[in-house]
């Protein structure tokens, strides 16, 4: 096999895989309510309230941008803010009840639509995955 024939490395593949995996959840399974990002904002806010900054922060995305993401996600009543009590300068972003309707329906569609396309794999296909999902989660956790 010459160079230009050379196959992708393993990194390549796993970076392909689950950028295309993830895609296709998010785009699969997005509730129809909120865009992916505002989800990502949901899921962050499930761990319990933030300020503004430590939201866009964790997004790496400027404070003004976030102040929209959440102005959307309040005015569609899944999160609220609140003065800190602690810091009056600094608003806390909280999910609401709906927030958390939205963040369980959403993650319970992504899950359905996995098992749906798991389903339609072998049992030694799935059990090779079953050990690659421990071995990413083990990756990751480094």
């Amino acid at each position: 096999m010459n160079s230009a024939q050379k196959s992708p490395s393993l990194a390549v593949q796993l970076r392909m895989a689950v950028m295309r995996t993830s895609r296709r959840l998010r785009a699969e399974a997005t509730s129809e309510s909120v865009t992916p990002g505002q989800f990502t904002v949901l899921a962050i806010l499930s761990d319990g309230r933030q300020t503004l900054r430590q939201l866009a922060d964790r997004e790496h995305v400027q404070a003004p941008s976030m102040t929209r993401m959440i102005n959307a996600l309040e005015s569609g009543g899944l999160v609220t803010r609140q003065s800190d009590p602690s810091d009056g300068r600094q608003i806390l972003v909280e999910l609401t009840d709906a927030g958390r309707e939205v963040l369980r329906d959403t993650r319970q569609r992504r899950t359905e639509w996995l098992e749906r396309r798991l389903a339609g794999l072998s049992a030694e296909e799935r059990k090779v995955l079953r050990e690659a999902a421990a071995i990413l989660q083990k990756m990751s956790a480094k």
